[in-house]
């Protein structure tokens, strides 16, 4: 899988990529309130999380734009001959972008060391991909490009993770990009916390289906008991931690604002 030289991209939804890459929750929390404690001491907040120091290098609320600078990143890698593998998460909607296109046979040409994870959930706020996308599909557009593509159906994690394992060997042995399409639903509204039931635009029955195929629950199940309630007392305490340390962070100085700003 990835290793801690890797780097990530993605888009505003990054918070489980940050963590994943052994990002602070402390940190990361801090940054959402804006915080001086922040992993990027308040400037990214939640829409543009970004910690160099554990390869997250940022995320964007701008649909695709971090699809190029992650084959860009790969590229300068493949150059200085790095051993580094990006990995760029999006949306099936950022594939409406040419900039996805355009990406995808750039680092097909130059074979670079990247892996585009396609979290498809099927709806761009609330436009469903049946009536966006032509053709047969994400992966056969990827494999049209020569990039081998691998779709993974209920947001299996286990065969996300296969599927991953995979895709990353293949690309430290030269292989070149390689795409995963990770089926997935959402559940709530594409703005806010309220339920996603609201504008009718999916029958509930399609959504009750995804909440039942729940991987979060599924895992959960397949650990005794004991370690298991012992572990969710265990990430209780760390959340309630992180939100008690982001609270007492100070706000960052006013003056602040004008460092890490470039001009000419």
């Amino acid at each position: 899988q990835l290793q801690p030289a890797d780097v990530v991209f993605g888009t505003y939804r990054g918070h489980a990529l940050y963590l994943a890459k052994g990002g602070s929750l402390s940190g990361m929390m801090a940054e959402l309130y804006g915080k001086a404690d922040g992993c990027a001491r308040g400037k990214a907040g939640s829409m543009h999380l970004v910690d160099t120091s554990v390869g997250m290098m940022g995320t964007s609320a701008i649909v695709s734009t971090s699809i190029p600078q992650a084959v860009g990143y790969a590229l300068a890698m493949k150059m200085q001959r790095r051993d580094t593998v990006v990995a760029a998460f999006f949306g099936e909607g950022a594939t409406d972008e040419g900039v996805f296109h355009e990406s995808m046979n750039f680092a097909a040409l130059k074979k670079l060391p990247v892996l585009f994870v396609c979290e498809n959930n099927q709806y761009a706020i609330y436009s469903n991909v049946r009536d966006r996308l032509s053709g047969p599909g994400l992966c056969e557009r990827s494999r049209a490009y020569g990039i081998p593509a691998e779709r993974i159906e209920k947001g299996d994690l286990l065969k996300i993770r296969a599927a991953a394992g995979r895709a990353v060997e293949r690309i430290r042995a030269g292989d070149g990009p390689q795409f995963l399409e990770c089926m997935t639903f959402r559940w709530r509204d594409h703005v806010g916390p309220d339920e996603d039931r609201v504008h009718r635009y999916r029958p509930d029955e399609e959504l009750d289906e995804w909440i039942r195929e729940d991987q979060v629950a599924r895992l959960a199940a397949m650990l005794p008991a004991g370690p298991r309630e012992r572990l969710e007392r265990a990430v209780e305490t760390e959340i309630a931690e992180a939100i008690g340390f982001a609270e007492r962070s100070p706000f960052p100085r006013d003056e602040e604002i004008y460092d890490h700003v470039y001009a000419r």
